[in-house]
């Protein structure tokens, strides 16, 4: 049983117990073979400059930061990033929107919102890679994602990064929406809360997104023949 599955009271799984031996359960939609590999905001600003540091430590510079959760993750989506290569997968790389979560915080004299979303150094994009920036939750939201997925083919969007309750979440409701299959790899995303990150992963999980992990991820990436990723 994944571990967002802990979120739930017994009541809540007596309800969707009931809704699965209807055969209305969450559905495993699975995936295509042109994937993509979606890297959503894993940033200074939201992960720190310090992968020992404790999140309310780390909250003192940097007050959007995930803390040791986030390097964890961070690490965990470093051998997703080289299958991803290995197999000629297309990696996109979102980052941004700290100027849509700025709103009279006092983050704006701890950090300058340029370097804040500078990606972190252990998954920093290549030159073959796609970086895309962005100003709302979504990472579709008033920018060419859609369409870069249109050239490459793609039919299944394989998302990672932070936060799983906010640019994670609308980017796969996003996704969905536009009748892409879609994936979250579990241990690749992370949240400033642990309660909202288990809670998010089941909703998209029952409703929109296949919720993996890296390892079956991996599996799967290496199961295909991808097209040629473009220099851009």
């Amino acid at each position: 049983m994944a571990s967002y599955n802990e979120v739930l009271t017994e009541r809540d799984k007596k309800v969707f117990g009931f809704y699965e031996e209807l055969g209305c359960g969450p559905p495993t939609r699975g995936f295509g073979s042109k994937p993509a590999l979606v890297i959503i905001d894993v940033n200074v600003a939201f992960v720190g400059d310090n992968p020992n540091e404790d999140i309310l430590d780390a909250m003192e510079r940097f007050p959007f930061s995930s803390g040791t959760e986030g390097w964890e993750a961070v690490n965990q989506t470093v051998a997703l990033i080289e299958s991803a290569r290995e197999n000629n997968i297309p990696i996109i790389y979102t980052t941004g929107g700290l100027k849509a979560i700025s709103y009279g915080k006092r983050h704006s004299d701890m950090i300058p919102l340029d370097s804040g979303e500078k990606i972190v150094d252990p998954i920093a994009p290549g030159e073959e890679d796609i970086v895309i920036y962005k100003s709302a939750p979504s990472a579709f939201f008033g920018t060419s994602l859609v369409q870069h997925l249109r050239d490459l083919d793609v039919d299944t969007v394989i998302c990672t990064g932070c936060t799983t309750s906010g640019c994670v979440r609308a980017t796969v409701v996003d996704a969905f929406s536009y009748h892409f299959r879609v994936g979250v790899v579990e241990e690749c995303t992370f949240d400033r809360a642990e309660a909202s990150h288990q809670a998010s992963l089941f909703d998209m999980n029952a409703k929109y997104a296949d919720v993996v992990s890296v390892g079956n991820t991996i599996e799967y990436f290496q199961t295909l023949t991808n097209v040629a990723v473009p220099t851009v």
